[in-house]
């Protein structure tokens, strides 16, 4: 194989990656939009969840940034559409499962275009990827299925839940001063 061939199939690797990258960007953003939408109508359980969540989003795209920078390219910083504000509680779920089985979709196509370009490395980071979201995609379908046969009752339950997720915040400042 030429060189060339090998940097334009490098590249079209860089380019699933961060095609990955900005859908996980827009994740993040519309998952904490949807946390702090929850926790202010005071449903705690399903607000800590879905920042557990996006927390994931945020290392998912951290990974693919880092595999981007090993691949000698600059990872993308612009998320992948807007964030949907203000969604009724009883939407939420159906939206969020519909967005996790698209990326699971999109992300199967990226990883057959990471082993067509003999990518074994960015192939497995996009298998254990796929493996969360479908986790994230069975959680948001099964609140989903709760809100569909229980409705109002189903949220009334989780009203007033504490959304406390029990994360420490071990930032930067906080690892440096020994925290």
């Amino acid at each position: 194989m030429s060189v060339a061939n090998k940097s334009e199939r490098r590249q079209q690797v860089i380019e699933v990656l961060n095609k990955a990258r900005s859908m996980e960007l827009l994740a993040i953003s519309q998952y904490m939009s949807q946390h702090y939408q929850l926790d202010d109508k005071d449903y705690g359980e399903l607000a800590a969840k879905m920042k557990l969540v996006a927390i994931d989003e945020m290392r998912h795209a951290e990974q693919f940034a880092e595999r981007v920078k090993e691949l000698g390219g600059e990872p993308t910083a612009s998320p992948d559409g807007k964030v949907q504000k203000g969604q009724v509680v009883k939407e939420v779920y159906t939206f969020d499962s519909n967005l996790e089985d698209n990326t699971i979709d999109a992300y199967n196509q990226f990883l057959t275009t990471c082993r067509d370009c003999g990518d074994s490395i960015s192939m497995k980071l996009f298998e254990d990827i796929i493996e969360e979201e479908q986790l994230h995609f069975n959680y948001f379908d099964n609140i989903k299925g709760h809100i569909e046969d229980l409705g109002s009752a189903y949220l009334s339950q989780v009203a007033g839940t504490p959304s406390s997720t029990g994360l420490q915040h071990q930032g930067f400042a906080i690892q440096e001063k020994g925290g």
